[in-house]
């Protein structure tokens, strides 16, 4: 199931990181700095609000979804989950209406907040969609919806960009288009529902395992973003949209990358645990790490290398100095945040006991807002991203620390120690690259150190990919004499 999951998924993360990449090239080239840092506070807020009140719902679809058999139980699932979803929107919707008529603050900063606010019931419903697809392995639905939903927000996005809405436009798109998808999805994902009755124990105990989740994911969201906000009271709004594009080029890259694997990962290991027991778990866990620390290592480090034409390439001219410094800091935040959340934090939702995952995270985040504290005013966005860094990195220990009480996933060593060397002979190759700028140098320090990364992970069989590559031809040649 992992591997059907990760090729299936790949041409929709393909899109998702080309149009990540595009929404930076586009908005920080129409937008000036202060409404594109305007923008990345508001979405910032849309993110925690969105994960305090609707995450649960999406965490228990993903997890119980395969504990299910069709019949009552299965309408009873969907019914709680979709009228919960449904009630919770009409709260949502009337309190952050009247917060903001309210709130004295700065109107454009709330118009921007405004939308991204009100498309946070759309996102929800289609999460819950997308994470049912998923669970039940229906991956070209989950992929296409996906694409769908990302290219179209990035042209309604771009479309109210140019129509002068500001920092608004991004938040815009990334509301409406789930709400044009929900015709497509949503009635078939109802009728599942039919005849299903509102239960209310089972409802309470999915708040009692998503809930947790959903304050974790708050966490890690206020570790995210409280550099924005500290930014944006010790400097201004323009150094926030500097430390957002720098952010976005690395973490964007990398979250592609890892939700990617995370996507197939993740439901492939409930899958192993509930119909093959903790020997298949443990197999299948060794198997997707392996496959992480192969692709992600050499992916971080590669991020961190090109930084600088990278930006030159993706950014506009008056943001991307800036941007460029804290890439590699940002690069090494996102790694550390792919290994916590879809890896070793998947020992507590696993093993249903999503209470510790909150107490892993609760740690880095208040250490966050610590070290934005004292960075931020002394060092200013390269100090924002130390303080990341830093905190990702207790928090990854945190996890694992905590997750091994639970459930002890499998750490191949072998392979860490053997993806590393291949990285760091990569590393070493890229950096003596003669640095002649723009797209020309983004082309060759990236087909240089590719070329490099793959002959050194053969060489030393990282991952046992050496061995991989030999059944694929050995597999390709069996084929071609039965031909």
């Amino acid at each position: 199931m992992f591997w059907r999951g990760v090729w299936g998924y790949l041409p929709a993360n393909i899109v998702q990181g080309v149009v990540g990449f595009l929404a930076i090239v586009l908005f920080t080239r129409i937008l000036s700095p202060e409404e594109f840092g305007r923008y990345a506070l508001a979405f910032s807020v849309m993110t925690l609000a969105h994960v305090a009140v609707f995450s649960w719902l999406e965490a228990a679809m993903a997890r119980f979804w395969a504990a299910e058999t069709p019949g009552p139980g299965m309408s009873a699932h969907f019914a709680g989950l979709y009228r919960s979803a449904f009630a919770l929107s009409a709260v949502f919707l009337v309190v952050c209406g009247a917060v903001l008529a309210l709130w004295p603050g700065d109107p454009l900063f709330r118009i921007a907040l405004a939308a991204g606010l009100a498309g946070a019931p759309a996102r929800c419903l289609v999460k819950l969609a997308q994470e049912r697809f998923r669970a039940a392995g229906e991956i070209a639905k989950a992929a296409g919806l996906d694409m769908a939903i990302a290219v179209g927000g990035l042209a309604i996005g771009v479309g109210f960009a140019w129509a002068g809405l500001g920092g608004a436009a991004p938040l815009l798109g990334l509301g409406l288009a789930p709400l044009a998808a929900l015709p497509f999805v949503l009635p078939g994902e109802l009728r599942q529902a039919g005849g299903g009755t509102f239960e209310h124990a089972r409802v309470r105990g999915y708040a009692l395992y998503g809930y947790p989740i959903a304050a974790s994911l708050a966490l890690t969201v206020v570790l995210a973003s409280t550099d924005r906000f500290l930014l944006a009271a010790f400097m201004d709004e323009a150094a926030v949209g500097a430390y957002h594009a720098g952010y976005s080029i690395a973490n964007r890259t990398l979250d592609v990358l890892f939700l990617w694997l995370g996507s197939a990962g993740q439901p492939a290991l409930v899958m192993a645990l509930e119909r093959g027991g903790a020997d298949r778990l443990k197999e299948a866990a060794r198997e997707q790490l392996s496959t992480f620390m192969l692709i992600g290592l050499p992916a971080a480090a590669g991020v961190a290398l090109v930084a600088r034409p990278l930006a030159e390439v993706l950014i506009g001219e008056e943001l991307r100095v800036a941007a460029a410094s804290i890439t590699p800091w940002i690069a090494l935040s996102a790694l550390l945040y792919g290994l916590t959340a879809y890896y070793f934090g998947q020992a507590f939702t696993l093993g249903r006991k999503t209470k510790h995952l909150l107490a892993a995270m609760a740690v880095p985040a208040v250490l966050n807002v610590v070290l934005n504290l004292i960075l931020v005013p002394r060092f200013g966005l390269i100090g924002a991203a130390w303080a990341t860094a830093a905190s990702f990195g207790v928090g990854l220990f945190a996890t694992m620390i905590l997750g091994r009480r639970i459930i002890a996933l499998p750490v191949p060593w072998a392979n860490l120690v053997r993806c590393s060397l291949a990285t760091g002979v990569m590393a070493l190759v890229v950096s003596v690259l003669p640095p002649i700028g723009g797209i020309a140098e983004l082309v060759l320090d990236s087909v240089t150190g590719a070329a490099v990364y793959a002959a050194a992970a053969l060489a030393l069989n990282a991952s046992s990919v050496r061995d991989v590559t030999a059944r694929l031809l050995d597999r390709k040649r069996i084929g071609k004499a039965a031909a």
